[in-house]
């Protein structure tokens, strides 16, 4: 019998401390009981009371929306930004540019939040725009922070990239534009993907940037959520995190299979 070393064990633990709350979660999310603490034996009720409620249904297409929306806008301004940090000349612009969009990474989402906030009321007193916060201001606040996630995760993997692959496309006629979008894009669309799905849940368990760039009918999930947790955790919120946890497992698996099938396919045609 083989002995476990200290790195399985801890592993194996860690493993645990993360997995086990979600395990627990899912299985009284069957619980008969109103209170989420007592088993009062398996009862699938909470999910049905859970589609009945609007308020959450509400909040769930309103969030899903907006995390749609922010993680596109996000790739878009993020890859640019990631693709000015590794290919111009260094410059105090580029090094200014490049402070500017890791500044969100570790500035507290409290200030983040009360600065767009500002940014929000003085906007709409100078220019009357945005004239009331809503959806469109919580799209522009998560745009803004999850622009600074992606941006990383893409500038890491330009920089692996062999350039001499998009200075043969340019030397054989191929203008800038359309190598980058022939040639680059393909070659950092796993790095492109992982930045979406990550500013995509960001957006959708965001809770302070959206208390502060919120107001009325753009409530999201983690508000709705949030609000009914102060008042005593309900067994719908539990059935509500099940169905959560089993469409990002879902959605992970497919990324990571799609993903690892299209690179083998890349090794295969460069072989």
């Amino acid at each position: 019998m083989k002995k476990l070393s200290f790195s399985k064990v801890m592993l194996w633990f860690g493993l645990l401390f993360l997995y086990a709350p979600m395990f627990i979660l899912v299985i009284y999310s069957f619980n008969e009981s109103k209170l989420v603490t007592v088993w009062g034996g398996f009862s699938p009720k909470w999910y049905a009371e859970l589609f009945k409620d609007e308020q959450i249904l509400d909040a769930v297409w309103v969030s899903l929306r907006i995390a749609f929306y922010s993680a596109t806008m996000a790739v878009i301004i993020g890859t640019m930004a990631a693709f000015v940090m590794t290919r111009f000349r260094r410059s105090w612009a580029k090094l200014t540019l490049s402070n500017m969009i890791t500044a969100p990474l570790v500035m507290p989402e409290v200030i983040t939040g009360l600065s767009l906030l500002l940014l929000f009321v003085q906007m709409a007193d100078t220019f009357g725009w945005p004239a009331e916060r809503g959806m469109l201001t919580v799209w522009i606040a998560h745009s803004t922070f999850c622009a600074a996630y992606v941006a990383v995760v893409v500038s890491s993997r330009l920089r692996e990239l062999d350039q001499s692959i998009e200075e043969a496309a340019m030397d054989l006629g191929a203008t800038p534009l359309k190598t980058f979008f022939l040639i680059t894009v393909p070659m950092i669309s796993p790095a492109l993907i992982a930045g979406w799905l990550l500013s995509f849940s960001l957006s959708l368990d965001d809770l302070v940037i959206a208390s502060f760039a919120s107001g009325p009918g753009s409530t999201t999930l983690p508000m709705v959520v949030f609000s009914s947790v102060r008042l005593g955790v309900s067994p719908k919120i539990n059935a509500l995190a099940t169905i959560i946890i089993l469409a990002v497992s879902l959605v992970a698996f497919l990324s990571w299979y799609f993903t690892r099938r299209a690179e083998r396919k890349m090794k295969q045609a460069m072989e």
